[in-house]
This record gives C-alpha cells, structure tokens and sequence, in this order.
C-alpha cells in the first residue's frame, strides 16, 4: 500500500511537468478564473469565491451524474475531501452516515446537516432525490460558513440546489435514460482445503484423519479434499428431500460457492425534464423513475419523483415557488440470511437447494435462506411532500425584504411479517443420529409466526425573514447586512400494532394475530412528539476594495428540547443561547499587482473562529422527568409505572463547540494548477453523555454534560490542467484529508465511555479519556518483551483480563484522486480513493472460524493438531518467568478435535484481538466514457444534443492483507457514533456496468 501510495503522488509530479510544457501551446478556450465563481451559502446568501472566508467545495451536476448512480448521496461518495460516507445498510434501500471532518460529539449526532432549496432537510430525503435533478452540491465544510445555522450547523452543511427553468421562451425537452448490471463481489475468502464434516459419528462410523463426514453439517471441520478415500466422489448432501432421497454433491470445492446465491441485480432509470422561460419568469418539471432489484431474489425498490419549480417577478416582487413529491416502495427480506449463507461449507452448491424449503437444507443447524426469501418480509411505502414558497420584495435598489417558507409531509406504513414453520416431518434414516426426529429436534425449533405493522407520519415546517441592506459606504467599501428570523416546528406520531401466531396463514392483519403483543412491547406503540426552535440571526459582509472580505454572523436560538422545570421551582424555563462566528478572506493577487503574475495568478488567505452549541444528543421531552412502563414488573401481564432510571439532568447545557480555521487557495498558470489548503481546530465543551451514578440514588445513569473533546484536521486538494486545447481537455484532481479526534476529559471519576459492546466477544467501541475517539477496546493475548504470545501448558493462548485498546476505528489520511479527459466528443472519467488506516471489528471473521472457513485454520494439517504461531511457554515462576518457544498443540495434544475446539469456542472467537481487522482499502469507484453526437450529425433531426455513454460503479477494490475480504471497512453498523463494527448481516459490496443516454430536443 505504501508503493501505491508514492505512485500516485508520481503521477501528479509527471503531469505536472507535462503541464508546464503545454504551456506552450496556445490555449484556445476561455479559462474561468476562480474569483469570478459565486457560490450559494448558508440561507441561500449568495457570495463570490474571493468573499468565502471558509472552506467549501462545489459538485456540480456532470460530477454527480457521470456513472449514473442511483441516488445522491452515493454520487456524492469520495468526490469532497474530509467528507466521509459511510454505508450502514447495503441492502436494496441503502442508508448512510454522512461526516464532514470527523466527530465533535460522543452521543450527539456528527452528520453533515442538509440543506435543499434553502430548506433544512435530511441525508434520507437527499438520497431520494435523483442526481439528474440537481444542480450542484455545495459543501460548507467550514463551521464558520455554517453558523447561521446555529447548532443543526454545527457538523458543517450540504447545500443542494436542484435545477430550474431556462430564461429560453422556447420549451426545451432533456430526457435521461440508464440500465445496469450489478453483482456481489468482494465475497469473503474461505479456506479451500476441507470440507464439509465434523467429529461427530451421525452419518457413519467411517474416519478421515480424526474426522466424520456428516451430510447436514454447515461445519467444514471435514476431511481434506485431497484424501484419497473421499475427495472427489460424489456424496449425499443435505437433510432428506421430500421423496425420502438425498442431493448428491461432489466431495471437492465449488468455485465462488457464496456468490451462488446472489442473483444479477437490474437497476433502470429513467427521466424527462420539461424547461421554459423569459426574461422576468421560468418553469420547470421533471419526473424520475427508479426501478431496482436487487441481487438478492425478490427484494425490489420502486421510486416516482417528480419536482415542479417556477419563478415569476411582477415589478418589485419575486416569487418562486417549488414542489416535490417522491414515492417510494421497498420490499425486502431479512438480511440475516447472509449469516446462513456465510456458514455454507464449500463443497456446497447452495442453488440446489432453492425448492428444498427448511426441512431439506444442506444444513439441520441454520435455515434455508430460499425459505426466508419467500417467507419473512419488510414492506414499506412512504410519500413525501415538500412545497416552498420564495417571496424577495425589493423596496429600493439597496433593501430587499425575503421569505423561505417550507411545508414537508411524510408518510409511511410498514409492514412485516414471518410466516412461521411447524417442523412435523420425522426423518427415516435408521442407524444414524437423525432417525425418528424432525428438523426442531436438531435444535433450530420451530419458526413462530408474526405481523407487525406501523404507520407514521411527520410534519415539517421551516421558515426564514430576512430583511437585507447592500450598501456602497464609499468607493472602496461594501457593506451587506442580513437580519432575520428562523422558525422550526416539528411533528412526529407513529402507531404500531402486532404480535405472534397468525390463525390463518398469509393473512397479514392484526384480526389473524392470536397473540397481540403486551403493552410493555417495543413492537407495540403509540406516541407522538412536537419540538420547535426558534431563532433570530444577523449576518454581516463586509469588503474593501475588493480584496480584503470580513463575515460575521450572530444566531439567538430557543430549542423546545431544553424546555424544563427546575426542582423545587414549580415554573418552567426555556434558556435562550447565543452562537457567533467571525471570518477573514483576503487576497493578495488583487491587493498588491505586481503580485498576479503568469506563474501566480490568484491567491487567496482566510481565517475564521466559531463558537456554535450542539443539543442533538437530548431527545424531546427528556429534560421533563416522566415514567416509564417497565417489561414485567412487577410480574408478566400486569402493567406498572416507576421512575424514570435513566433521566436527564434538568441543568443540561448545549455542547458548545468552538472552532478555529484556516485556510489558503492559490492559482498558477490561469489556474491550470489550483491548491486549496486548509487547516483546523474544534474543541468541545460541556460534552453530553450518560454518565453512571451510585446504586443507593436508585438510577441508573444520568443524561448530563460530561467532558471535553478536540478536532483536529488538514484537508489539501490539488487541481490540475495538464493540457487544455480547442479539442483535448485533461483535468485531475488529487485530495488528502485527515483529522484526529481525541477525548481530553470525561466526568470525575471516569475514564471511559462504552458506546457499543459484543456479546459474543470481548470487544466493543469506546470514548476514552486521553486517546482518539472512537477507539476499539477489546481482550487481547498476553505477550512477552518480544511480543510472543504466551500459552498454558496445554498449548492454550493466555488472554489479559482488562480490555486493552486495539485501534482507531477512522483512518489515518483518505486520498482521493479523479481525472477527466476529453477529446472531441468522447469524455473519459475516473474517480476513486485510498484509505490508509483505521481498523475494524468483523464478525464474519468470528462465525468462519466457528464453522472451519477461516483461512488461518487451514494453514497446516489440522490431523497433526495447531500450535500457536510465536508462541512460549513460562517455564519460570510468575515473579521470575522464564519464556521457551512453545511446541504443544492447543489442547494438550495434536489432534483434529482440539484443532477444531480451539477455533470454534471461545479460546479463539471471544478474543477481540482476534477479530480486529485493518481498515486500509484502495477503491475505484467509477470510470465511465460518454460520447457527445456531433451537432451536424443531429442538424437533420429534432434532436438538440444526444450522448451515450457507458460505466462501471466500483469496478476495482482492494483491501489490506489481513481483510480477506470479511466486509468493507467503510461499513458502519449505525449511524450513530459507534462505528467501527461489521455484522454478518451486512451484505457485500456489489459491482456494476451500465449504459445511458442523454437527449434534448
């Protein structure tokens, strides 16, 4: 990885040179210098590049759209440094974790805040909204330029703009068409050296090596494929089919076995986007078709979404307005069957057994994943509706009166069910282990019917006042002011019914359900929640002679979370809490002359400080101390109500989070090499968290400010323009971020914080005191001075008995790295990243070395017994050890049964150090070439413009040795803080090739 790395910073040096020597060439297109950009900020305040005094980054709609990617926060992955995107479901319905420059929280939320059309939204509705519709993507990853938003701000902002109507009189026609192909890959690395079998005489007395051949095993704890008495002839397999006879499987290794399963998915987009306009008015509408099926067989995901916008100014009054209204229809299965899938040895052909149902799987220890398929289902339906109204009333050439109002509504029903299985069938096979008892006997049990479904519905409105001065204080001073008012109202009610035991199989109805859940249930629910914020802001923009900029901005805010009755008060208080923020841009290029030259041609130096609160770790109402109904207290059936044990402190303060940044951009060359560098700090106050209390207060914990934490980061991205003529463009761009972030102090007398644990291994994530955060803590082997693992005397590895921290679970640096060629008509682009560092916890790892898969269980004749590799023994005392190499075999003894023991038990799986994986992973994540058909080639048709193209989305992967292929690291398990954790089920990473097309008329 490291040769990688020092050859792609070749790469750039290369071009670099052969930039400079296309300088003397003549460039004969118009080169758009960067002060001339203008870019939309918080609020919709529009400024010029040069008047920016944070960093930012703009994506515009070629970048998003040119492989085709389904949704927009996909398009978004690895095009911004320092904004990392996480996929928490990689399911038909994908979700992620959006972070702009790493975490500033411990509980709260540390994802980028959304913004559309002006208007707070979420990276759920973002994922919605087709790329095709977007205009450009601009993001703040400054707090500074993100402040106005006071403390949903407060982890930097993406602004999305999505397109408008032309100022054209003529109605113009786009339409967007795409088809492509996926599949899994990435499947996890199993050993290939022994099949299906354990130590277990259930099918016949007849030995290999040590060990049994058993048909309805899912452990490859067999013999060697290379023994001469089994390897290559073909064996019943599986549990007895219907008939009473069995699926016959040769004894040898099925390529790709895993991958089987999988189906080819099919995704299809489709759109038309219908355009008018004049000079004082526009009009737009599009609509989007999404089909996808997934790989996995019968999960499918429909989508229609369809935006109106339109504008018109009637003398001094502008107005806009915009409609957005997205259905969406998904159904899937549990994504749990993938842990089925990963137990499958891999003499098995796991496609044989698709009409086998349960009771005739190649394995009586897991459920038949085609049975799942049919059987367990997840169906959702949701309608969102988003209308905004834009009114700018100008009442003379230096004040304008504006107003965003926004009304969302969101609708979703939720429906899932399972519908069970009574094993009955009693298996006839005399003289074997399985004669006389059904499939429940051998310890799966019978599957309990259920239906669950819940409805729930939200209500958003969002609306900015703004009244804004632009004034001209002299020949060299500008002065623009914006004062307003921000007002958020909240609504959320859901209501879930269900329970277990449907009468009437395939009626999904709460009448069929013979036992309803208790009240006490999770499942079962009925609830509605209201917050509100409330705030005044001022924003203020200053610049003198064009090159010296000043930004400041102040926000009064009121959130209805920090509502609260003080103990012994009676009367209830709402704190009121100011944020601000500062920032300086200046540039040299344009102060000094002689400066702005042909080899520097811009320059630009910001700084900025912020102070902005954070209260997103307190949900509603938490401030209020309520009840709760507690499961089964006093006893089952009868409902109770005690305190509260984990309430709130009704002193709770914002986490106030202060930042300090700095920044340069630099141009040479008419900006055919752009350098944007810049540094940062953000330390936070007042941390939230659950801290512990003492068992005699009768609490369990408390929801109270904690500690104090720190960011720290470097983000530099290089542009460059080797050669640029009439017919042959050449850009790339080449990014490197980092960021630390390190928890400095916790409440007296803690010095860790868990935020997700196992409970199949020693292992979990944590904030501790002192170090980065998140780290992995976890068991780990006892060690002598020269980091040998020692044993017992049985072999056995020792393991310490406090946790011991194994890793960061973010990486050390991201580069990324795109280039776009174009030539004529034919466009060539490729993007991808490489992620240096950072670990991970796989559980795919665990269950492998449980069933035999693992490769590290292979790596020697398991007849012979294992010895711990860099293994001694104490042959001294405890107080004197006295360390000799080791040369017995775990157990005692080297047999096929301790080797098999020691993998599959806790002596192996429950180790966290054993399950820690490095993160480090090379991805290309898109290449694609398009075609532009020439304008005389069209002339003769109703066409405007026509293009084709082709592209692949994550064509290329490659991770650290020591991953073999268990999960990707970017994997997270929530969107929560506590990443750092790959389940089995998650899905693998899947690969897709497709064509588009692109026509205007």
């Amino acid at each position: 990885m490291k040769k990688l790395t020092a050859s792609v910073f070749a790469v750039v040096l290369s071009s670099s040179f052969m930039m400079v020597s296309a300088q003397n060439t003549k460039d004969t297109l118009k080169t758009k210098n960067i002060e001339e950009i203008v870019v939309t900020g918080a609020l919709g305040i529009k400024r010029k590049a040069d008047a920016v005094t944070n960093t930012q980054q703009v994506v515009t709609t070629k970048e998003l759209n040119q492989a085709s990617a389904p949704t927009a926060v996909q398009a978004l992955t690895g095009k911004v440094s320092g904004l990392q995107i996480n996929l928490t479901n990689n399911g038909v319905d994908p979700s992620y974790r959006v972070v702009l420059r790493g975490a500033k929280s411990i509980t709260g939320n540390n994802q980028a805040l959304i913004v559309i059309d002006n208007v707070i939204s979420s990276a759920d509705i973002l994922q919605q909204i087709p790329p095709e519709a977007i205009e450009n993507i601009n993001v703040i990853k400054g707090l500074q330029g993100a402040a106005l938003y006071g403390q949903q701000g407060v982890n930097g902002v993406i602004i999305v703009t999505t397109k408008r109507g032309t100022k054209s009189e003529k109605l113009q026609m786009t339409f967007n068409s795409s088809i492509d192909v996926s599949n899994v890959f990435m499947l996890p690395k199993v050993q290939q050296k022994y099949g299906k079998g354990v130590q277990d005489e259930g099918w016949s007395d007849v030995s290999y090596g040590g060990t049994n051949y058993v048909p309805w095993e899912n452990m490859s704890w067999g013999a060697a494929y290379d023994n001469p008495v089994i390897g290559g002839t073909m064996m019943p397999s599986g549990l007895p089919q219907a008939d009473g006879s069995f699926i016959y499987e040769k004894y040898a290794p099925v390529k790709n076995h895993m991958s089987k399963f999988f189906s080819t998915g099919i995704l299809t987009q489709n759109g038309i986007t219908a355009t008018a306009g004049g000079s004082d008015a526009y009009v737009s509408f599009s609509a989007n078709r999404t089909e996808n099926n997934f790989v996995v067989e019968g999960d499918k995901l429909r989508q229609n979404s369809f935006i109106f916008k339109a504008g018109k100014k009637i003398g001094k009054l502008k107005i806009d307005g915009n409609i957005n209204y997205i259905n969406r229809i998904v159904s899937n299965t549990n994504s749990s069957l993938y842990d089925d899938i990963l137990q499958t040895p891999t003499n098995n052909n796991i496609k044989l057994y698709r009409n086998s149902g349960i009771e005739g799987y190649y394995t009586g220890y897991a459920v038949n994943p085609y049975w799942t398929i049919d059987h367990e289902r997840y169906d959702r339906r949701s309608d969102y509706f988003s209308a905004i109204l834009g009114l700018d009333y100008e009442l003379n050439k230096n004040i304008n009166i504006t107003y965003t109002g926004n009304l969302t509504t969101r609708g979703m029903t939720y429906m899932r069910h399972n519908d069970g299985a009574v094993f009955s069938k009693t298996y006839n096979l005399p003289g074997t282990s399985i004669d006389g008892i059904t499939f429940g006997d051998l310890g799966q049990g019978d599957i309990t019917s259920w239906y669950y479904e819940s409805t729930s519905k939200e209500r958003n409105y969002y609306g900015d006042l703004m009244i804004n001065f632009n004034y001209d204080l002299s020949d060299k001073i500008n002065l623009k002011l914006n004062i307003g008012n921000n007002i958020q109202d909240r609504t959320y009610n859901v209501t879930s019914v269900g329970g277990n035991n449907l009468d009437i199989p395939g009626w999904y109805n709460i009448k069929n359900v013979l036992n309803p859940d208790p009240f006490s249930s999770a499942n079962l629910d009925n609830y509605q929640t209201n917050n509100r914020i409330i705030a005044g802001f001022a924003n203020l923009d200053l610049s003198y002679n064009d090159y010296l900029f000043l930004n400041s901005t102040f926000r009064i805010e009121q959130s209805s979370v920090m509502s609260t009755i003080p103990y012994n008060t009676g009367k209830r208080t709402n704190p009121v809490y100011p944020y601000y923020s500062v920032g300086l841009s200046f540039v040299p290029t344009k102060a000094f002359a002689n400066l702005k030259g042909d080899i520097l041609n811009y320059a630009k130096i910001t700084g900025s400080y912020t102070r902005v609160g954070n209260t997103s770790a307190i949900p509603p109402y938490a401030t209020d101390e309520i009840g709760v109904f507690p499961t089964g207290f006093p006893f089952n059936g009868l409902s109770s109500y005690i305190n509260n044990q984990t309430p709130t402190a009704v002193d709770i303060k914002p986490e106030f989070v202060n930042t300090v940044d700095f920044g340069v951009s630099l141009g040479f060359l008419k900006d055919r090499v752009r350098l944007d560098a810049s540094v940062y700090q953000s330390t936070t106050d007042d941390l939230i968290t659950a801290k512990t209390t003492s068992s005699a207060s009768g609490l369990t914990s408390v929801l109270d400010n904690v500690g104090k934490m720190r960011l720290r980061g470097l983000e530099l991205d290089l542009g460059l323009t080797p050669i640029k003529t009439k017919d042959f463009t050449w850009d790339m761009k080449v990014s490197y971020s980092t960021y630390r972030s390190k928890v400095l102090e916790l409440a007296d007398g803690a010095d860790e914080v868990s935020l997700l644990s196992s409970t199949s291994a020693a292992v979990g994530i944590f904030a501790v005191k002192g170090s980065d955060f998140p780290v992995i803590k976890g068991s780990a082997f006892q060690r002598d001075d020269q980091g040998r693992i020692i044993v017992d005397s049985k072999g056995n590895p020792l393991t310490t008995s406090n946790l011991q921290v194994l890793g960061r679970a973010t990486p050390d640096y991201i580069l990324g790295f795109s280039t776009n060629i174009k030539y004529k008509g034919f466009t060539l682009s490729a993007m991808g990243d490489f992620r240096q560092g950072g670990k991970f916890v796989s559980f795919t790892k665990n269950l492998l070395a449980f069933t035999g898969g693992l490769e590290e269980s292979a790596e020697f004749d398991r007849t012979q017994g294992y010895i711990v590799p860099n293994s001694v023994q104490n042959t001294g005392t405890a107080a004197n050890p006295v360390y000799t190499p080791n040369n017995t075999p775990v157990g005692g003894a080297g047999t096929y049964t301790n080797v098999t023991n020691y993998f599959s038990s806790s002596a192996y799986r429950a180790v966290g150090e054993n399950l820690v994986v490095d993160a480090t992973a090379l991805k290309i994540r898109e290449i694609a070439l398009s075609y532009d058909i020439p304008k005389s080639v069209l002339s003769s048709t109703f066409l405007n413009s026509l293009t084709v193209g082709v592209y692949s989305r994550n064509p290329f992967f490659k991770y650290a040795d020591n991953n073999r292929n268990y999960a990707d690291p970017e994997t997270a398990s929530t969107t929560g803080n506590a990443a750092g954790f790959a389940y089995t089920t998650q899905y693998p990473s899947t690969r897709s090739f497709g064509v588009n097309l692109k026509a205007s008329f």
